[in-house]
């Protein structure tokens, strides 16, 4: 048996963002019937370097496949100064939960940006209008683009506002999408005004107000994903259906870490989890329904669904190097 090593050329042409909506949506239904193994993500905290690790292991079983994995990651933000290296590597080990061979390594760093855009993807599909045909972005980094290109699979976007400090990485993403969608630069409030609204910056003081959103806007929160970040304004949140990934990740780490603990927010301000809505036990959105958010701070399952598909459809295709990791001959 031959472990399959693919890089992020390889990752980014066979994470086909439809096959991983479909498997990230599949993995949030398998965690609200518990049908899912996911300890809690640990840390190994590195002052000296200014950086930290962070291992995701996860197990989950659909009707149709079940699958193993453990994404390796950190965190490191001098790396591009010091060192011209990312400030996130990450790497996925995909493994047989029959047998524990390791199927594959694969990079992680472009499978976090498939798995995320992907689980902003099914809250969309469930929280924001049906016919919605804007979308708003507030920080135009890496994120933003799978944001895009997986909310365009479930809804049919035209027009798209990005809002960010930066005015070259608003040139880079209007040329990268110009082609295909109206892309312009706008304000937050312009952003915030449309169908849909994705935030991805790491912001700790709130930079999007209630006024800033439609009366019907859905917004996902990406952002966050440690303690004190927070994106969007109080009085938002609690405006809004909030529907999270997770709750003690969400509470502890996401976009709601600030307000609950400060005691803004308790439980009975939280809609539910995703995978409640997957399931039916929650109600997505109802005609009656206003703004809506995702708490979004990325879970485990979704690495190892993601994972799925990029092996499945390399293997399929016969791509990326095959080599002898285990000796099978012992």
């Amino acid at each position: 048996m031959q472990t399959l090593l693919l890089d992020s050329s390889d990752v980014d042409e066979h994470a086909a963002l439809a096959d991983v909506i479909d498997a990230v949506e599949q993995a949030f239904g398998a965690f609200e019937r518990g049908d899912t193994q996911m300890p809690a993500k640990s840390y190994i905290d590195l002052p000296q370097y200014n950086g930290d690790f962070r291992s995701m292991p996860a197990y989950l079983a659909t009707d149709e496949w079940d699958a193993a994995g453990l994404k390796w990651v950190n965190v490191h933000p001098d790396n591009p100064a010091e060192y011209d290296l990312p400030t996130v590597l990450g790497t996925m080990i995909y493994s047989d939960p029959e047998t524990a061979f390791p199927l594959a390594i694969m990079d992680g760093t472009m499978l976090t940006m498939k798995r995320t855009g992907a689980a902003a993807a099914v809250a969309t599909d469930y929280l924001a209008v049906a016919d919605a045909t804007t979308l708003g972005i507030v920080g135009a980094g890496v994120q933003s683009y799978t944001q895009l290109e997986a909310i365009s699979e479930i809804r049919p976007i035209e027009e798209v506002v990005v809002a960010d400090l930066d005015e070259d990485r608003i040139e880079r993403f209007i040329e990268a999408f110009g082609d295909e969608f109206d892309v312009r630069a706008g304000s937050i409030s312009e952003a915030g005004h449309c169908d849909v609204l994705s935030t991805v910056t790491p912001v700790e003081d709130p930079i999007v107000g209630l006024e800033d959103v439609g009366d019907h806007t859905h917004v996902n929160a990406i952002g966050a994903d440690a303690e004190g970040k927070h994106e969007l304004a109080d009085e938002l949140l609690q405006a809004a259906r909030i529907v999270i990934d997770d709750h003690e990740q969400c509470t502890h780490s996401g976009e709601i870490n600030v307000p609950y603990h400060e005691g803004v927010l308790t439980d009975d301000d939280i809609h539910g989890e995703i995978g409640e809505l997957v399931v039916g036990t929650k109600d997505s959105r109802t005609a009656d329904t206003g703004v809506t958010v995702f708490d979004s701070t990325g879970l485990a399952i979704q690495d190892v669904a993601a994972a799925h598909v990029v092996y499945e459809n390399a293997r399929a295709d016969g791509d990326g190097y095959d080599f002898g990791l285990i000796d099978t001959d012992r």
